[in-house]
């Protein structure tokens, strides 16, 4: 059995003093006032290890001058990685995102995803196309396929690829993979060009430990985690509600800091309300110590066998 390893990212001094665990100043890049950890895409890029997640937005009118003002006071804070679809709100949540980023375009890292049926060679520009005029950009920093679907992944490949030479997007990634569709994205011509993998995975699913991780790890290609307190159930948990009650802090932050403290992993909660905002990026400071560890463990166990990638 193959479990992958944990381990910690940063510290909260790190955090603090601006240096990452190998001592290095964060990059000079335009950025708010707030400069969070970073992990790298193959290329070699920094980008955040947390960010900000837009699912379910744009599907109420109503709550979109509120999602708008929560995506923005995440960029105040430092959350400059936004995460989006063509899928949320049929396109509107990219609206919403827009209006968010508002001229602050060059401070973010935006990362949107497109639908298996819109993922052939043209059909893949021809989408990324509509995703740009309505996220008001001349390019998406992360462009991800959303789940495999029938259009073979070469085709996919070379419609990302087009678009990447266009200048359209500046990396492209998947979404939903597990290590078999990796490993067969992998044997493609131009496949290993993958900045990363955006995955269901929080500490009631931990599937991807079996094979996934240990091989996305091995390949330095990151993990990006996304329903990190799954839709809202995790903090729910009476484990997760000791742990967080001893250390201070909120059962979401535990959750979000467990991730947080591995290698290779960005994570991208949902927050609407501008306390679960601020609450969210307060899980950068929090340390989880060895016997918390061990206590989430007894109570999320990792897997024992090889299982299904979960995907919502």
């Amino acid at each position: 059995m193959t479990i992958f390893p944990v381990v910690l990212l940063c510290r909260p001094a790190d955090i603090i003093v601006g240096l990452d665990t190998a001592g290095a100043r964060w990059p000079n890049a335009r950025m708010t006032k707030h400069t969070l950890p970073t992990t790298k895409l193959p290329s070699g890029e920094a980008v955040p290890i947390l960010g900000q997640g837009t699912w379910r937005m744009g599907e109420s009118r109503a709550r979109r001058r509120e999602e708008a003002d929560a995506l923005r006071l995440g960029i105040e804070l430092g959350l400059t990685l936004i995460d989006t679809a063509e899928m949320y709100g049929d396109g509107i949540a990219e609206e919403i995102v827009a209006e968010a980023v508002g001229g602050r375009r060059d401070e973010m890292f935006i990362v949107s995803k497109v639908y298996p049926q819109n993922a052939s060679r043209d059909g893949a520009v021809a989408a990324c196309e509509r995703s740009l005029k309505r996220l008001k950009t001349d390019r998406i920093d992360l462009y991800l396929l959303h789940w495999r679907g029938s259009v073979p992944l070469a085709e996919t490949v070379a419609g990302f690829t087009d678009l990447a030479r266009a200048g359209k997007i500046r990396h492209w990634g998947v979404s939903n993979f597990d290590s078999g569709d990796m490993k067969e994205l992998a044997g493609l011509a131009d496949g290993m060009k993958v900045a990363t993998n955006q995955i269901l995975y929080n500490l009631d699913r931990r599937n991807a430990e079996w094979e996934l991780l240990p091989w996305t790890h091995q390949h330095g290609i990151p993990i990006m985690a996304y329903s990190p307190v799954d839709q809202g159930r995790l903090p729910k948990q009476a484990a997760l509600k000791v742990v967080a009650k001893r250390l201070g802090a909120t059962p979401a932050q535990v959750a979000l800091a467990w991730l947080l403290r591995q290698k290779g992993m960005i994570v991208i909660p949902k927050a609407v309300k501008p306390e679960h905002v601020r609450e969210n990026r307060a899980a950068l400071d929090l340390h989880l110590s060895a016997a918390d560890l061990a206590e989430l463990d007894r109570a999320f166990p990792p897997p024992r066998r090889a299982a299904a990638l979960d995907m919502l």
